[in-house]
């Protein structure tokens, strides 16, 4: 395996800080939350991020998609977490496109792709109920009338789950688990959740909802949120780099004692070790990237391996960048805050590091 990016890829990269220097800085997400924006992300950068093909990347050609990887993608919300620039794209590629791509049929893929690709629809997985991480428990019911399927339950923390255009629900039927294509109308609500770190997450409240059963769904859930999995560890590699990168700025900045702080031992030294922190991290998601298609267990350890590298270094850079700014990174009007909020939040979705570290072992026989 090489961990190192293709031509293509490190053109794609650079792309991607080029628009995210102009488009996505930290303070776009500091106006979203001033202004209690009800969406979370804004549909005029989320159309920028269209034209650049980005929502296309995972999606057939045959769909209007580019037909690339999980490596390509992964590159892109690297860009995206560097400055926590908020947009549906990990939730409409990897939940919502993905889903479509692995278990819907040719006539709903047909109907649903195109405009996922170009960014006019959002679709996303609503699959979690409880504080817990296992995908297979939950309790909402589908039952079945002729040829109709009609949902009860109530979905949590569904990611860009309000303003979606349609959810993939997870649901138990007579015949066991299954998933199904639910659009907002009668019986299906939703309820903007404020997350500490600002992104969009939403409560979906299903009443007797009318939902379209996807057929090949039978075991997808799992691989589903493995892919997710990986794309949030790429982001969160972002975001630990963005926060590594303000804090050396910082330490070139500031001056005690008639010099910069940057220069004291004690400070180098810690610096240094959050930066073998974030290679170690780096390392693990390409590998994850790079084994996104084989078996789904040789791709569900190395989702956990990941998961729990960027996590931990995750946690550790933003915890450290904030006492390295001194008493100013707990203001918030430092925006060092937002990459440890969102740090403590992404190191808990799709499972913690230590549910990943104890899965990792399983699959490995341990």
């Amino acid at each position: 395996m090489k961990l190192v990016a293709t031509e293509e890829q490190t053109a794609l990269a650079e792309m991607a800080r080029t628009w995210v220097d102009a488009e996505g800085p930290v303070g776009h997400l500091r106006d979203l939350r001033e202004q209690h924006d009800e969406l979370g992300w804004d549909r005029a950068r989320y159309a920028s991020m269209a034209e650049l093909g980005w929502p296309a990347i995972l999606i057939g050609e045959e769909h209007g998609g580019l037909e690339l990887g999980m490596a390509e993608l992964a590159v892109v919300l690297e860009a995206l977490g560097r400055s926590l620039t908020p947009s549906p794209l990990h939730s409409a590629t990897l939940l919502g496109g993905n889903g479509m791509s692995l278990a819907a049929s040719p006539a709903q893929q047909a109907h649903w792709l195109p405009s996922i690709a170009d960014g006019s629809a959002v679709v996303t997985l609503a699959w979690s109920e409880h504080h817990h991480f296992d995908p297979n428990h939950f309790s909402t019911r589908a039952t079945r009338s002729g040829q109709e399927w009609a949902l009860t339950g109530t979905k949590r923390h569904v990611a860009d789950g309000h303003g979606a255009n349609a959810w993939i629900v997870s649901a138990q039927t007579e015949g066991g688990p299954a998933l199904f294509l639910v659009e907002p109308g009668e019986g299906a609500t939703t309820t903007r959740t404020w997350r500490v770190d600002g992104r969009n997450v939403a409560t979906l409240q299903l009443d007797n909802a009318k939902a379209e059963r996807l057929p090949g769904a039978d075991g997808v859930l799992r691989r589903l949120l493995d892919f997710a999995t990986i794309g949030l560890c790429a982001e969160m590699l972002g975001s630990a780099e963005g926060a590594f990168a303000t804090t050396l700025a910082y330490l070139h900045e500031r001056e005690q004692f008639g010099v910069k702080i940057g220069s004291f031992q004690a400070l180098q030294h810690r610096a240094v070790r959050l930066f073998v922190k974030i290679e170690l991290a780096r390392s693990a998601v390409m590998a994850a990237t790079r084994l996104a298609d084989p078996d789904a267990d040789t791709l569900s350890r190395y989702a956990s391996l990941a998961k729990v590298r960027t996590s931990e270094a995750f946690v550790k850079v933003a915890e450290e960048a904030v006492q390295m700014h001194g008493g100013i990174g707990m203001t918030d009007e430092c925006d060092i805050g937002f990459y440890l909020k969102r740090a403590q939040t992404t190191s808990t979705l799709l499972g913690d590091a230590g549910w990943h570290r104890r899965r990792w072992a399983r699959l490995g026989g341990y």
